[in-house]
């Protein structure tokens, strides 16, 4: 059985990894954007949903890449914030914003509101293109991933990134960043992405 080959759009070897250990059992080579020695233009996630701007990234990465290329767009929806900031949470304080500006501007936000209205839910849409293979220019493979919390009036934990500080998990007892990647990807939005697309993914790359 021949290896395939497949690009996650993305510089984050964090996220390499998760996929690259749900695909471990399955001939496929897994690049990260920065293990190819091709420049891929910054791409301007600017859609207005987390399918728009995963679809814009694995297109234009597949694209230049020659390769079928996996992107992700995620965000936190808030409830009592009418699912805010949603797409735009990585640009919730500004455009370029960092991770204690965003998670400042949530906890005011957020100010008064009694803890069991801070139900938040984080998001993850995973989508698949290969514009020079059987996929073509239009077509994708797509699956997303959802997990359940509460947002804490307070950072809780120094691990993860963006949101995982404020992000408290019930059933855990803890934040996101107070548990080790390992166990992060028994429960993330991401992960459970990644597993809902891992057999379409076979099916594609294999067959």
């Amino acid at each position: 059985m021949s290896v395939s080959s497949l690009v996650f759009a993305t510089k984050n070897q964090g996220k390499v990894a998760e996929l690259r250990h749900l695909l471990q059992s399955i001939p496929v080579t897994v690049f990260a954007l920065n293990d190819l020695a091709i420049s891929v233009p910054d791409i301007v996630e600017d859609g207005d949903s987390y399918c728009a701007n995963a679809r814009k990234k694995a297109t234009m990465t597949s694209r230049y890449c020659n390769l079928p290329a996996l992107a992700d767009d995620s965000g936190l929806e808030v409830v009592a914030l009418e699912n805010q900031p949603g797409v735009h949470s990585a640009r919730y304080a500004k455009y370029g914003a960092t991770s204690s500006q965003n998670n400042a501007k949530l906890i005011q936000e957020l100010d008064g509101i009694a803890p069991e209205r801070r139900q938040a839910t984080f998001r993850c849409f995973l989508s698949l293109s290969d514009w020079h293979g059987r996929l073509g220019t239009d077509s994708f493979i797509e699956a997303e991933g959802q997990c359940h919390g509460l947002i804490l009036e307070e950072p809780q934990g120094i691990g993860g990134f963006g949101y995982d500080s404020l992000f408290f998990l019930p059933e855990q007892g803890c934040t996101f960043a107070e548990i080790s990647s390992e166990e992060k990807n028994l429960y993330s939005h991401r992960a459970n992405a990644l597993h809902n697309i891992r057999q379409p993914l076979v099916d594609y790359l294999i067959t």
